[in-house]
């Protein structure tokens, strides 16, 4: 007989070894719990495997399939793997435990500091059943997504597929925390041994089974040990007359008879008729038995068991005693595959399985009545009927204690994040913990995680660099279920681009960007914030920050961006807005063009910008003239990705923090596919890892960045970035390649110049014209700005020199500048060619 190896936090060893490491798991817990284990981890690692398991050609499929009796294992594995979708289980968890990472302590009330997670109960034990195959595992990754040790006990006579998936999902996982957090044993629960010593470090059991069985699990759980009873449920099917009279409908209640044998919990073993009238009730039962037969006939049963088939038998027989005395009839099968017994009485009962259904008549009014006793084994119930009946059957039924209603025909099928037995088993399995924390020291703190250690991070995945041409061409085949809500870009680098996103994808964006406003000093209590974004045209600037502040219970004055800036401005002041949020070359024109009004006012303390930045001399002049006091970049991000970055109260420039709750960020040499040494600059490539419906993997986004070393000086861990602009500042004209931003930097630094610069191209006669446009507000003489601006960017006077090129400066009114029609932005560059 070959020794069986148990599985330990990956690796496979003997009994022995096994006996002596189980009585040193709770201290193997407590180092294993001591480090966090982010759901991404999973999350990353079962959609590889349930990947494997939807191919009935990979090495894994063919592996668990041989395992499975051979007309089970497609099912199983389908149900595995449609089980292990990132789909599925980020709509398990958005619906358990309120979004895809809810092991971070976030504040669930931005206007207060304190901070609440979904924590693991800690050791937790799955006693597992042996008569469903995919029970097992599944219940295991509910429980690394909880972030538990989870140990499996499976029956000496398990068929082996937990303990190969599991060791699968471990080594899908680079960085090895899933494996630690598995523990897989395979002995009999007469080994009272181990099951105490197992049971008896124990912070949470998860057991199936019937009552004697969570009993003594029950005595052998420590004092304070959360007992999770998945015990044996009964469920049945209730049926109009109307709904009885249907062949189709009928015939879909044998199937749900047929599959798995009755053996699920959500399996019929009971049809409940709504009438009192008996020969009603046995003409439905002869009737019903004729569709079972048909039915049944499709689909051979197997032969039950020895046992199974003594318990059978007792119970038609003395339901064939029975009707001597008129309560029952029995319809059966001559081979014994089905069997149909009526019985006048409504008492639930349990039925013998293996196509054996009861019968039974139970008028609507006395629902709640006769089922209410039994209804902490109530599971499932199917009802037949109309649309008022459905409505006012369900209330019925789940006032006698059944958790579960569906329609005729799909008993045994679920939806997405269904609750199991009445209850969340990922709340089940997880802790609500809390902290509370000194207002004063912990304002700009959105998540107390980022002050103690970097996140864990997926590595990027194996793909090639995906560019806006291949975003648009992949929108052409999306899934109508993940495109919900249509943004375009501004178009200020090119054409206007589509984006969609997910309801369940947008709202997590927003919370994400919410916390990073609160990190870069935006107070929710007490701000009372105008926001002045561009909206319309599908434009998302103004709709999310709508959407980011509501989420912060903030108050908002939502004006958006308006022409007339006197309208603006009276508005600001008569609605005391100290905050703003806006494009800088927008905000720079109203505090321009209402400048005497809002100097006077003296109100507006903070802005917040997005899609541009703030020249340094911009700065100067808002908070010396205008008593501005933060000026901060209210969010880094795109139309197409969503929220990529935040500033905190550190951060000076266009350094951000990552938003590492959504994307993984690469930094590639500029002319290579490469990744950059540290610090070094180059292309941006994001990840983004939490949006189900337009993945986007390694998309280059066009900006130009350097990672930030060294810890931040606001105690975060998470890593940072500075942006350095866009490959299109970068233009080529008269042979020569120009940057906007070197053209910039020497108005300010040469000319003291501190406002908008623009570049226009256009073709001449002999040569090429490059005119660069300034405020006529803050420039001085036109010529004198040209042989400054000449003098300081060798590439236009080499152009020039060579006859290539002819540069002029004009001086123009702050209106005159080009800008993009929906979202406001400054076109750096205007190319005319």
């Amino acid at each position: 007989m070959t020794a069986v190896l148990q599985l330990w936090q990956g690796e496979f060893v003997d009994d022995a070894e096994a006996g002596r490491r189980l009585a040193g798991l709770s201290e193997r817990a407590g180092r294993v719990l001591a480090r966090p284990l982010p759901t991404d981890v999973v999350l990353d690692a079962c959609a590889a495997v349930g990947g494997r398991l939807a191919d009935p050609d990979s090495d894994l499929y063919g592996r668990l399939a041989g395992q499975l009796p051979a007309g089970e294992a497609a099912g199983v594995l389908a149900e595995l793997a449609a089980a292990l979708t990132r789909q599925a289980l980020e709509r398990k968890l958005r619906r358990e435990l309120g979004g895809l990472r809810p092991e971070r302590l976030t504040r669930p009330d931005a206007r207060a500091t304190v901070y609440e997670s979904w924590a693991p109960v800690g050791l937790l034990v799955h006693i597992a059943p042996s008569n469903a195959a995919a029970v097992a595992p599944l219940s295991v990754v509910e429980g690394l997504l909880a972030g538990n040790l989870n140990v499996l006990k499976t029956s000496s006579a398990d068929s082996g597929l937990a303990t190969a998936l599991l060791t699968a999902l471990g080594a899908a996982d680079p960085s090895g925390l899933i494996a630690e957090r598995v523990v897989v044993l395979r002995f009999a629960s007469s080994r009272r041994d181990w099951l105490r010593t197992l049971c008896g470090q124990a912070d949470g059991i998860a057991v199936w089974g019937g009552e004697d069985a969570v009993r003594a699990v029950g005595e052998l759980a420590p004092p304070g040990c959360r007992v999770v009873e998945w015990g044996h449920r009964i469920s049945f099917a209730y049926l109009t007359p109307g709904a009885a009279a249907d062949d189709a409908l009928l015939d879909a209640l044998a199937d749900d008879v047929c599959r798995f044998e009755q053996q699920a919990c959500s399996s019929p073993q009971v049809v409940y008729l709504d009438t009192a009238d008996t020969a009603e009730l046995l003409a439905f039962a002869a009737r019903f038995a004729e569709r079972l037969a048909k039915v049944s006939d499709a689909r051979p049963a197997p032969l039950p068991g020895t046992a199974e088939q003594a318990e059978i038998t007792t119970v038609q027989q003395l339901a064939r005693l029975e009707q001597h005395l008129g309560l029952t009839r029995v319809f059966a099968a001559e081979d014994g595959s089905w069997r149909v017994l009526a019985d006048t009485r409504p008492a639930l009962d349990a039925s013998p399985l293996h196509r054996s259904v009861w019968v039974k008549p139970l008028p609507r009014a006395e629902i709640v009545a006769t089922l209410r006793p039994m209804r902490r084994y109530l599971q499932t119930a199917a009802v037949g009927g109309d649309r008022p009946d459905l409505a006012a059957l369900s209330r019925a039924l789940l006032a006698a204690g059944v958790t579960r209603v569906t329609p005729v025909g799909s008993m045994l099928d679920g939806y997405e994040g269904e609750p199991h037995d009445g209850v969340y088993a990922l709340q089940r399995y997880s802790r609500r913990v809390g902290v509370r924390a000194p207002g004063a020291d912990f304002g700009d703190v959105a998540c107390l995680d980022d002050l103690v250690a970097p996140p864990v991070l997926p590595p990027a995945p194996d793909a090639p660099l995906l560019g806006k041409e291949g975003v648009q061409r992949a929108l052409a085949t999306l899934d109508p279920r993940h495109a919900h809500l249509y943004f375009r870009s501004g178009g200020s680098t090119g054409a206007p681009a589509l984006s969609v996103f997910t309801c369940d994808d947008y709202d997590n964006q927003m919370r994400a960007a919410a916390h990073g406003l609160l990190t870069a000093g935006f107070d929710p209590a007490r701000d009372r914030a105008a926001n002045l974004f561009y909206c319309g045209g599908m434009y998302g600037s103004f709709i999310s920050f709508f959407s980011i502040l509501e989420r912060l219970d903030a108050t908002q004055i939502p004006m958006a961006a308006g022409p007339d800036h006197a309208v603006v401005a009276e508005a600001l002041v008569a609605h005391r807005a100290d905050t703003v949020f806006g494009m800088p070359s927008y905000l720079w024109q109203l505090f321009h063009a209402e400048a005497d009004r809002l100097r006077a006012y003296g109100g507006v303390k903070k802005v917040f910008y997005g899609g541009e930045h703030f020249t340094d001399e911009q700065r100067r002049v808002l908070r010396e003239e205008f008593g501005v006091e933060t000026i901060r970049s209210a969010a880094y991000g795109s139309t197409d990705l969503g929220p990529l970055g935040y500033q905190c109260t550190a951060c000076e420039g266009s350094v951000h923090h990552v938003l590492t709750d959504l994307h993984t960020l690469e930094i590639l040499d500029p002319l290579q596919d490469r990744p950059v040494a540290p610090g070094e600059p180059g292309r941006l490539v994001f990840t983004s890892r939490a949006r189900s419906g337009q993945r986007l993997e390694r998309y280059e986004i066009g900006d130009l960045g350097r990672a930030v070393e060294g810890p931040c000086a606001c105690g975060s861990h998470v890593p940072r970035l500075e942006l350095l602009g866009r490959h299109g500042d970068v233009v080529r004209v008269g042979t020569y390649f120009v940057n906007y931003r070197r053209v910039l930097r020497a108005a300010q630094e040469r000319l003291a110049y501190h406002g908008e610069v623009q570049l226009l191209v256009a073709p001449g006669p002999g040569r090429e014209l490059l005119t660069v446009r300034l405020d006529e507000q803050y420039a001085g003489d036109a010529a004198a700005a040209r042989e400054a601006l000449a003098a300081e960017v060798p590439e236009l006077a080499a152009a020039e020199a060579e006859g290539l090129l002819t540069v002029a400066v004009e001086t123009v009114p702050r209106a005159a500048f080009a800008r993009t029609a929906t979202s406001g932005k400054l076109r750096t560059v205007v190319d005319l060619r």
